[in-house]
């Protein structure tokens, strides 16, 4: 049984720039995520991004999906990591917040 994790993260950008700042920021932590994760998968298609990475010899899957004001972010954690559903859901909005917002 796996445990759904939903963020949504509110933007003022065009949908392209909102794309872009998120593939950018996911790129610039991914050195930080190989550190948990055993592999890392990620595939973008459009303005939509399904990955999968193994993290403690669990699986866990996601997508992203950007649109005109909003990206939803979903991850779908394995019942085991259940448990730190909360703290992945405040990092994503975290994280997501400081790629969305900050000037460039």
């Amino acid at each position: 049984m796996k445990k759904p994790v939903v963020v949504t993260l509110p933007h003022h950008h065009t949908k392209a720039e909102a794309t872009k700042r998120i593939r950018e920021g996911l790129d610039s932590i991914k050195p930080q995520l190989a550190s948990y994760a055993s592999s890392l998968e990620d595939e973008w298609q459009g303005d939509d991004l399904n990955f999968k990475m193994v993290m403690l010899k669990q699986s866990v899957t996601g997508r992203i999906h950007v649109m005109d004001q909003q990206v939803r972010v979903e991850v779908d954690l394995p019942w085991v990591l259940a448990t730190i559903a909360e703290k992945v859901k405040g990092q994503i909005e975290k994280r997501g917040s400081q790629m969305l917002l900050t000037k460039k």
